[in-house]
Order: C-alpha cells, then structure tokens, then sequence
C-alpha cells in the first residue's frame, strides 16, 4: 500500500532556471521524501486507478508529463508531450481514467487526451477559443459534461464526452460580466464557483440559475479568490489578499468562519484526514490547518517548499 503522501507542485523558485520539480512530503511527519525534476508543474492529478501521476509544465509551450508512482509515493518519469496551447494551469483525470483534459490559460485553448491501459497518453483533440479567452479549471461533472472556467470571457464552457469529445450543443454558460470565474465545484445537484476578478462566491442549480452571490471575504480590501472546495458539506476558498480561508454554508452562502491561512497568498488547498493543507505561494511553504467541527485551525505548523501552487495528498 502506498505511504500516506502529498505531492506538492508549484513554480521553480531559483534565478537559473533549476529547481526541485515536484516535492514529496510524508503527511503528519511533515518528512520530506524526495522530490523530482520538472518544469513549472503548478498543477497535479493522479489516475483514479492506475498509480501514476499527471502535471502541467506552465510555461509559453506547455506541456503535460506523466509519472510511475512507487510504492512509497517516488515517482519516476515516463513520458511528456505538450498541452498543445499556452501556459497550462489546471488539469482533470475523468473518473473512468480514459480521458485527460487540460486548461491551457495563455491562449485558452483546452486539449483532452485520451489515456492508454497503461496511464500513458494517446490522441488528443485541441478545442481553441476566441482572443481574451483564459481557461482556468477542468472539471468532469456528474452529468458525463467537462466543464472548464473561463476567467478572461465570464463563462462557463462544456464539452460532451460521450464515445467522443466536442462542444455541447447549448453552448457555453454565460456568468455575471467581471466575475472572472477561476475554480469550481459541484455538490448535490449545485455549482459553486469563485470569482477571482469580484471577489465572489456564487452557487447555481444544476440549470446553472445563478441564486445567490456573496463576498467570499469579509474583510475589507483587494480580493482575488483562489481555490474553491466542498468538503463535509461546507464551502471553502482560499482567499488572496486577506490571506485567509472562507467557510461558508451550503445554498444560502451564508457565512460560517474566515480564519488565517497560516501564510501569504493561498493558491490551492486539500483536505486530508482531520487536515487542510494549504499551499501558500508567496510565503513559500504548505501550512498544516487542523479541522474542528470542520473549521480550520492555524497552529503554526507548516511545511517550506519554494512557491507552492497545488498541494495533492494521496495513499
């Protein structure tokens, strides 16, 4: 059985263009066990059956790189093509792990390749978009549906993955102009999506009706939400600016506690056991928050690793 195990990824951290890649770190020791050579992977995401791990390499040629996962959590490269489009930030196994799909946020393009018996990665269909467009999450939705944030068009777009991936025929869903949609995530028949451009936090029926919006920080001043997560049955976001993660009730968004991220600039959380670690990027380390009655609690513990962007515990 694998170790209980997170792997962090986020941006090279050093002048010359070198870095530690992608760092392994043993949860509740906090023990660093390794970490592996790669470029810019801000983001990670494993197969939902296989032992091998993907990651974006954000950079103006992006790419996507596959790795063995041991059983230990070591990983060893095995391949790398590219994302086919430009700074890729955010990529999604479908939960039958034969598709991939990848949000390239430079040109906005998004590309779905196909995954092999062996987690390695087969043909691919490239889907661009009109100038503006930044694609920001990929997310497999309950419906059979990929859907991807588009922050730079206020939108929502979907593609069908039934036998074959294409556009669906209604289109994209159009949000509220300026919201900037970053992250998103479905629970009970609803979506719930951050604006990173109006600080918001909005929840959807599954007619994606908008019906309500809040702010997802309570303190005053620039806000540019993160990630978004429904854990438990409450809301989370990670907010950049305050520095601080919002929980908020399910349907009303009504607010149930803000605290600390036990650092500066949180751009992607994960929950783990009774844990939510946090990957604060510009204070450079992940920090360990323990869950009371499924409210963060910033003790001071935290993990340094270079600029960290994604945060992703595994067994």
């Amino acid at each position: 059985m694998m170790a209980e195990v997170a792997y962090i990824g986020g941006y090279t951290p050093d002048t010359d263009g070198t870095g530690p890649g992608i760092t392994l770190v043993e949860l509740g020791s906090l023990a660093r066990l390794g970490e592996t050579a790669a470029s810019g992977p801000s983001f990670l995401a494993v197969h939902p059956r296989l032992p091998v791990l993907y990651a974006v390499g954000e950079s103006e040629r992006g790419t996507v790189a596959v790795f063995a996962r041991a059983d230990d959590g070591a990983l060893t490269p095995l391949a790398q093509r590219p994302s086919e489009g430009s700074a890729p930030c955010h990529l999604a196994v479908d939960p039958s792990g034969t598709l991939l799909a990848v949000a390239n946020y430079g040109d906005g393009t998004v590309s779905v390749h196909g995954i092999d018996e062996s987690g390695l990665l087969t043909e691919v269909t490239i889907f661009p978009y009109r100038e503006g467009a930044h694609a920001h999450q990929a997310v497999f939705g309950p419906d059979g549906v990929l859907y991807v944030t588009d922050l730079g068009t206020d939108e929502v777009r979907r593609y069908l993955v039934d036998g074959q991936v294409r556009p669906h025929p209604d289109g994209p869903v159009r949000l509220a102009s300026g919201m900037g949609p970053r992250h998103m995530a479905h629970f009970e028949d609803h979506w719930y999506v951050a604006g990173e451009l109006d600080g918001t936090v909005r929840v959807y029926d599954d007619g994606w009706h908008e019906m309500r919006a809040v702010p997802a920080s309570a303190t005053a001043g620039e806000n540019h939400p993160s990630h978004l997560e429904v854990s438990g049955g409450l809301v989370y976001v990670g907010n950049r600016g305050p520095d601080t993660i919002a929980v908020l009730s399910p349907l009303t968004l009504d607010p149930v506690a803000e605290v600390g991220c036990g650092g500066v600039w949180p751009r992607h959380f994960a929950f783990a056991g009774d844990r939510m670690y946090v990957a604060n990027q510009r204070s450079g380390g992940i920090a360990v928050l323990a869950l009371k009655d499924g409210i963060p609690q910033a003790d001071g513990e935290v993990f340094a690793v270079g600029t960290p962007s994604c945060v992703l515990p595994s067994n």
